[in-house]
């Protein structure tokens, strides 16, 4: 890593279908050997199963769902994986602690990606569509294996609270 630069942010396009930045990103993640057409239709074949199932018990965003209910269901679930805090290993006096920091909004909206991605890989759906709709799904209900990873993270992140004075 350089120390004279930082690097730069790389602008993304919208989705085509949706036009959500945050959409596209999720396509990237789910990308794997450069088929980003496949990973485009994984994700939209997911977001339709989600637009047939029942999304009636789900508090969704209204101008997002505007736009499609499935759409509205997966943004939900990526916001409610996301974590607030997480811990970071820190060396102090020849010691490592685990120190819990605050979560910025772009890293917790990159692990959520990251987690429900492979949290729908591990289930025992046919087909990756129906995986990650499940999982998201399950993650707008507060369900599910990525729910689980974001509590636990915060359970470590409060047991930690003590080491909170080494943040810097």
């Amino acid at each position: 890593m350089s120390r004279r630069h930082s690097a730069k942010k790389r602008e993304i396009l919208p989705d085509p279908r949706f036009g959500d930045l945050v959409l596209s990103k999720f396509i990237n993640i789910i990308m794997t050997r450069g088929k980003k057409s496949v990973a485009e239709s994984i994700v939209y074949d997911a977001i339709a199963m989600l637009d047939k199932k029942a999304a009636n018990d789900l508090d969704l965003n209204p101008d997002a769902a505007k736009k499609s209910q499935g759409l509205a269901i997966m943004l939900l679930a990526l916001k409610k994986i996301g974590p607030q805090i997480e811990v970071k290993s820190r060396r102090v006096g020849g010691a490592n602690y685990q120190v819990p920091i605050e979560v910025k909004a772009d890293r917790a909206i990159a692990l959520a990606m990251r987690w429900l991605r492979d949290y729908a890989r591990g289930r025992g759906e046919n087909t990756m569509a129906e995986r990650l709709a499940a999982e998201a799904y399950e993650a707008a209900n507060d369900r599910g294996a990525a729910i689980k990873k974001r509590d636990d993270t915060h359970k470590m992140a409060e047991a930690n609270r003590a080491f909170a004075h080494y943040r810097f």
